[in-house]
């Protein structure tokens, strides 16, 4: 084979593998479960569960006292409250609970790359970060208000 041969053989090769292992790796869309108590045009909520690493609640809370508040409200990320665990055996040195509301799923979605993608962002978790990850664990669960919660 030629050189130019070999060449695109690999590349369509790697480009193959590439694929591949973005499919593989994509996230899968959520398959929604409508229940007849959702309202339909509630607004979504998010709730989010951090596990800090060792030794690393403190920072964490610093981290969105000092930074991440500020940025949520730039991308239009209404916090609802944040709790911590008071009970030692459920998480209370090393938990960090909170909920967010956005008007649409869609808005939710939006919010988060623009979070995510901003600069200010970047520097802020880097630096917090200089010292080693903060969390060891993030969940997150998104929500629609029932028909008779008193918050939608």
């Amino acid at each position: 084979m030629t050189k130019l041969v070999k060449l695109l053989a690999l590349v369509f090769i790697l480009s193959f593998v590439s694929i591949a292992a973005s499919a593989q790796n994509a996230p899968t869309p959520p398959t929604i479960a409508p229940s007849p108590s959702l309202v339909k045009d509630s607004r979504c909520f998010e709730i989010r569960t951090y596990v800090a690493a060792p030794g690393k609640l403190e920072e964490l809370h610093a981290r969105f006292r000092n930074h991440t508040m500020k940025l949520f409200k730039k991308h239009g990320m209404e916090v609802v409250g944040f709790w911590g665990p008071t009970d030692k055996e459920k998480g209370s040195e090393n938990t960090l609970v909170y909920v967010l509301a956005f008007p649409s799923r869609e808005a939710r979605a939006k919010a988060w790359i623009t979070f995510g993608t901003d600069p200010e962002w970047q520097k802020a978790r880097s630096e917090s970060e200089k010292n080693g990850k903060l969390t060891e664990k993030i969940e997150s669960v998104i929500l629609g208000a029932t028909d008779y919660s008193p918050i939608k």
